[in-house]
């Protein structure tokens, strides 16, 4: 079977998912020729008006949670030989159980995520891991019925704290759109001579380092952090990190960059604190079982550790 394009939408209900893709089957645009199954996997108080779609051959199925299978699906796919599926998703569902459930020939084109400005920072506060889900891994966020009073850097924080990638959207009440242009600088200097990390910015740091090794190559740095050791590694090498909370507490683990010690230091034994100035190189390590950044220590001193309620490195 060939490769069917998946366009997959995002979102709590009542926040736009509804109105833009009825808008989307409106457009002369979409229509390809190709037959489309529309999955709806939520109601809403919004409902269809397929008889106002340009879009030609648009077959719609519901499915609740038990009928989201693979099995299902490529019923629904050869049922009405659907040779592109568009998802309006449920916001309570996680979204790998949609990628277990999808047929090996559907592949996402388009992902999108929907959110009402007026809800959203509820919503992050209360149900921070479906928040997350829905963005992690979005292509486009856009925020509908934004109003000028609204604060742009408190969506926007949320947003690019679980991810850089996708483009931020504003669709403000009456119907105008703002592309979200806030640039995000570091909240450290990485042309100093010294890059010099707080404690507070060690998960931005983390991420940064680990996507953008290269740019990193043959920089000083400096950061605190807490050891592991491994009788597999070299007995100069030691990972040095945090615990970092990307979700919620409940995805919270320990991450770390490979560190050269130079003899520096011994005895060192796991959970032991550390304040390093290492310079940075990329090659392979055994602790990655690839090439990424590796440390190599200038200066190497124990320290206190943090406390309980600092230790755990957060993005926001």
């Amino acid at each position: 079977m060939q490769d069917i394009s998946v366009y997959l939408f995002l979102g709590f209900l009542d926040s736009g998912k509804t109105k833009f893709i009825q808008e989307t089957l409106e457009d002369p645009r979409m229509e390809t020729g190709e037959r489309t199954m529309l999955l709806i996997c939520e109601e809403g108080e919004e409902e269809y008006e397929p008889e106002k779609f340009k879009v030609k051959n648009v077959a719609v199925e519901r499915i609740g949670a038990d009928d989201l299978n693979e099995g299902n699906l490529y019923y629904l796919t050869r049922k009405n030989r659907a040779q592109r599926v568009v998802v309006e998703y449920n916001g309570t569902w996680l979204l790998q159980q949609f990628f277990d459930a999808m047929p090996e020939s559907w592949v996402i084109n388009q992902m999108m995520t929907f959110f009402d400005g007026a809800t959203f920072l509820s919503y992050n506060k209360n149900m921070r891991q479906l928040v997350f889900d829905k963005v992690n891994m979005t292509q486009m966020v856009v925020f509908n019925r934004f109003k000028g009073e609204y604060d742009k850097m408190e969506y926007h924080k949320v947003v690019r704290g679980i991810s850089r990638r996708p483009d931020i959207v504003y669709e403000y009440i009456g119907g105008k759109a703002e592309y979200d242009e806030i640039e995000d600088p570091m909240p450290f200097d990485v042309n100093a001579p010294v890059v010099e990390i707080e404690d507070k910015d060690f998960a931005l740091f983390y991420r940064d380092l680990s996507e953008k090794t290269e740019q990193y190559v043959g920089k000083t740095v400096s950061f605190k952090g807490m050891a592991a050791v491994s009788k597999k590694l070299p007995s100069d090498v030691i990972i040095l990190g945090r615990f970092i909370m990307t979700c919620c507490e409940a995805d919270i683990a320990y991450d770390g960059f490979a560190l050269k010690t130079g003899g520096l230091v011994s005895g060192v034994n796991t959970k032991d604190w550390f304040r390093v100035v290492a310079k940075v190189s990329c090659e392979y390590s055994p602790v990655y079982r690839k090439e990424g950044p590796v440390l190599t220590a200038q200066k190497i001193e124990k320290c206190e550790p943090l406390p309980p309620e600092e230790a755990v490195a957060t993005y926001y």
